[in-house]
């Protein structure tokens, strides 16, 4: 088992993962892929869509609808936000400002609510999506550091390949170039369902443990603690509040803080661990 040295989860969750999360690059590589799947033909994003995220104070640049490619190989559509997020027209439309949440910053109004303990499945199958032996670690200890944490919420981690009863499954995207992972917010009180990761192999254990850390915080609701500058990725975007503000997590610096796991771009030389801030972040939240 490893040690957990564990960090602050402070990203913004609605009800939508690594560059952000879902693509974090790592600051050794050169320039992100500009999406985690396959670009529906430059297809013009409806204003209806666009409209919704900018009510939420969403930042609308950059925003792509995708094949979002799911473990049996199948695609469905999805709109990619920030780089790593991933969200449905139905999800976007169902964001709401009214969810008993207040004075939580860096979270989205979407938490999860409804789940004590969360199935969580590394996927084995075939075709290229099953977790490589490193990646299958990686998530361990991943769900190691959060179960570490006695918080209201758990993961009970299996593998295999039936996949659809989980509330969340972790697989690898051999269609997608680069290196990181991407997943959503949780909706309706769930945590969001699907995490993919890829071009972690390069990598040691402790990269792949970063990579699906960061996306799982994505999922239970976590934003980018750099969402206001994106600094970790060498940028300066804000990302938008989230219609509610962003406030640091009390207990939290509300500066850059280097060593988060929910930083929006990741390092090689990543521990993979929570830092006290995102320690304190999930304590809070959980």
């Amino acid at each position: 088992m490893k040690n957990i040295r564990i960090i602050l989860l402070a990203m913004f969750a609605l009800s939508l993962s690594l560059q952000s999360c879902q693509k974090d690059e790592l600051e050794t590589t050169q320039a992100k892929d500009s999406s985690n799947e396959v670009e529906v033909a430059q297809e013009e994003i409806p204003e209806v869509i666009l409209n919704r995220l900018a009510d939420f104070q969403i930042n609308t640049d950059g925003v792509k609808k995708v094949d979002f490619y799911l473990p049996d190989g199948s695609t469905q559509v999805m709109y990619e936000v920030e780089g790593d997020i991933m969200l449905s027209e139905k999800q976007i439309m169902e964001l709401s400002l009214d969810s008993g949440v207040s004075n939580r910053n860096y979270s989205t109004n979407a938490l999860v609510s409804q789940n004590t303990v969360i199935d969580i499945i590394g996927y084995t199958g075939g075709g290229g999506f099953g977790l490589t032996t490193k990646e299958r670690n990686g998530l361990q200890w991943a769900v190691n550091n959060y179960n570490a944490l006695n918080l209201s919420i758990s993961f009970n981690l299996t593998y295999g390949t039936n996949y659809q009863p989980k509330d969340m499954v972790v697989y690898h995207n051999p269609n997608q170039s680069g290196s990181g992972g991407s997943a959503g917010f949780p909706s309706g009180g769930a945590p969001n369902k699907f995490i993919q990761v890829y071009g972690l192999d390069g990598f040691n254990t402790n990269v792949a443990e970063h990579v699906i850390g960061h996306e799982i915080g994505h999922s239970i609701g976590f934003r980018h603690t750099d969402w206001q500058t994106r600094q970790s990725c060498g940028q300066n975007v804000n990302e938008g509040t989230a219609g509610v503000g962003a406030n640091p997590i009390p207990g939290t610096p509300a500066g850059y803080d280097p060593t988060s796991l929910m930083l929006a771009c990741f390092s090689g030389n990543t521990n993979g661990e929570f830092n006290n801030n995102d320690i304190t972040a999930l304590n809070y939240l959980y």
